[in-house]
């Protein structure tokens, strides 16, 4: 066989993508997920002014969310146990990538203007991404030390 039809073939096997079963806690969160997350987006979709096309909701081991061109977003379920303060982030995150497809410095001025205090909340989420390796008992677990003036007493929030 050709060296280069071998490599080329060994690079498939390795690419091939085991589909992970729905664990027990995104079965639990995904539909409260969905309703925190799309009242949420739809309001700051109203601020930013974008339009929608799709919303995911989904169990991502790496993201908090994502954004195609084709205007689709992606949110993982997580979101829902995290401060609002952080969640609003992320989604004002990836609204702002609707208008501004990378991370230039016209994206992250677009940040600072609908959500000033990104850059203290982009700290946290690394730190506490660190800190849990976003697994959901743990981020519940870090969430309970959280405080900071954006959220409301995170003790009167339930799911």
């Amino acid at each position: 066989m050709f060296p280069e039809l071998r490599r080329l073939i060994q690079r498939k096997i390795k690419r091939v993508v085991v589909p992970r079963k729905p664990t027990l806690a995104y079965l639990q969160y995904k539909e409260p997920a969905r309703e925190y997350l799309l009242g949420r987006i739809w309001y700051w979709a109203q601020v930013c002014q974008v339009d929608i096309k799709r919303v995911a909701i989904r169990d991502q081991r790496r993201r908090w969310g994502s954004c195609s061109s084709l205007g689709n977003l992606n949110f993982n379920y997580k979101l829902v146990l995290l401060p609002p303060c952080l969640s609003d982030y992320v989604i004002v995150h990836e609204l702002c990538h609707l208008k501004e497809l990378n991370h230039g410095p016209k994206f992250w001025a677009l940040v600072a203007i609908y959500y000033p205090e990104y850059r203290a909340l982009q700290g946290e989420l690394r730190v506490l991404e660190q800190a849990t390796r976003m697994q959901p008992a743990a981020i519940i677990t870090y969430v309970k030390i959280h405080q900071c003036n954006l959220c409301p007493n995170i003790e009167n929030v339930s799911l």
